[in-house]
């Protein structure tokens, strides 16, 4: 495998001999214990990238300040506990996200409900578990708020602004431009803050721009906007640090992403203030790959070649949302040279295409293909389309591997039916 190439797997991946591992775990050993498709996350990789964020805001940051994880990236317990225990906290954006959270011991205090379409029940059990924080998204959170607080209680909120500002991004996860469906009008957010209702007590103001962010510009651009709303002692920046899903991508890497971000807090804002950083895809993208087997390979008029696996848009809709790009390789064979091919999914659908562009040596029915970066709204965006069972999600360090989440079963297909 060559070094660039190798760059966007695990850390703790090896490949000797041709063969890949994943925190000292064989991919083929693994794929025969666990089954495929099977998401397998290094779980070493996953604390560095914590302790990565955490030293870098105190490094650049010589306030208070506090890292949380964006949750919908990688909503398994075990990984919501591994982030609780190295000292992050949790941004959650739905009941269950939040039922979650603090099944995997985060304190509710350092809990910070999102959503732009917030349910009274979803309100009222933030409400009943003490969380810390709720990101206000609308007029209408305001409202659902008053009914579900008890008497006398306030709530502590930061206001989502809409910054309008526009970020070189794929348009499906772009979230602080000017139509945006999340976040208050920054005029509206400037009024609530300066005269609150009763029941809220405003911290201060959030933004999230979008994700894959690797141009650090519309940043300082929409905190200047935050700037301008009234100083408050808390600013959440949001997360959306790029990741690098091919040999070509360069993003920033942890460091400088926050360093570029809480310079320009500190230019804009002043100093003293509370920042707050959310990063979900750059703690755990790169720590995960997806194993899958091979069933079948055609060879098509005119050469191309197209390599079937027992997977695809059900455990990895991503290319089919947003043409996002991946590497593969044959897990025994990771540093062979290839050939060009595509490699597809099982669905019923001709867009289950997971790499339109790869490169395989010749490839078998029952071997093992691999696809890194998958750390990151894999396992979250699962779905049971053509019934297919969701896949297990395996930590490995140390040579040692172990579900966290089982394979679902076929009983499990209809275990909501009455």
């Amino acid at each position: 495998m060559a070094a660039a190439t190798s760059a966007v797997y695990p850390g703790a991946s090896t490949v000797r001999d041709g063969r890949l591992a994943i925190g000292g775990c064989d991919a083929v050993e693994l794929a025969r214990e666990f089954g495929t498709p099977a998401y397998v996350m290094a779980e070493d990789d996953l604390r560095a990238a914590a302790r990565a964020f955490r030293a870098a805001l105190a490094i650049h940051h010589d306030g208070p300040g506090e890292v949380i994880f964006a949750s919908k990236a990688c909503p398994a317990t075990a990984v919501l506990r591994l982030f609780a225990e190295a000292g992050l906290g949790c941004d959650v954006a739905s009941g269950g996200e939040l039922h979650l959270a603090l099944k995997a011991g985060f304190e509710p205090a350092r809990i910070h409900l999102h959503g732009n379409a917030k349910s009274a029940e979803e309100l009222r059990l933030a409400v009943q578990a003490g969380i810390g924080w709720v990101v206000v998204d609308n007029a209408d959170d305001i409202a659902k708020l008053s009914l579900v607080l008890p008497e006398g209680r306030r709530q502590r909120v930061l206001l989502r602004i809409r910054p309008g500002v526009d970020a070189d991004t794929h348009a499906a996860i772009l979230t602080g431009h000017a139509e945006s469906k999340f976040g208050l009008d920054p005029r509206e957010a400037k009024a609530i803050a300066a005269d609150p209702p009763a029941h809220l007590d405003v911290q201060g103001f959030h933004f999230h721009l979008g994700s894959q962010l690797n141009d650090p510009t519309p940043y300082r651009a929409a905190i200047g906007v935050l700037a301008g709303l009234g100083d408050q002692p808390v600013y959440s920046l949001g997360g959306g640090y790029a990741v690098a899903y091919t040999a070509d991508d360069r993003p920033s890497g942890i460091d400088a992403s926050v360093a570029a971000v809480v310079e320009a807090a500190h230019d804009l804002l002043g100093p003293g203030k509370r920042l707050i950083v959310e990063p979900g895809r750059s703690l755990v993208a790169n720590a995960g790959v997806t194993l899958y087997t091979v069933e079948s390979v055609k060879h098509l008029p005119g050469g191309a070649r197209v390599v079937a696996v027992d997977g695809g848009m059900s455990d990895n809709p991503r290319p089919m949302l947003y043409d996002a790009a991946y590497e593969v390789c044959l897990a025994d064979r990771c540093d062979a040279e290839g050939e060009p091919a595509t490699v597809v999914g099982k669905h019923c659908e001709s867009g289950d295409v997971l790499i339109r562009r790869a490169r395989l040596p010749a490839a078998r029915p029952g071997d093992v293909l691999v696809t890194p970066v998958t750390g990151a709204y894999g396992h979250a965006m699962a779905s049971n389309y053509n019934g297919v069972r969701r896949p297990p999600v395996v930590f490995c360090a140390d040579g040692d591997a172990r579900a966290v989440v089982r394979r679902e079963t076929y009983e499990d297909l209809g275990a909501r039916d009455l």
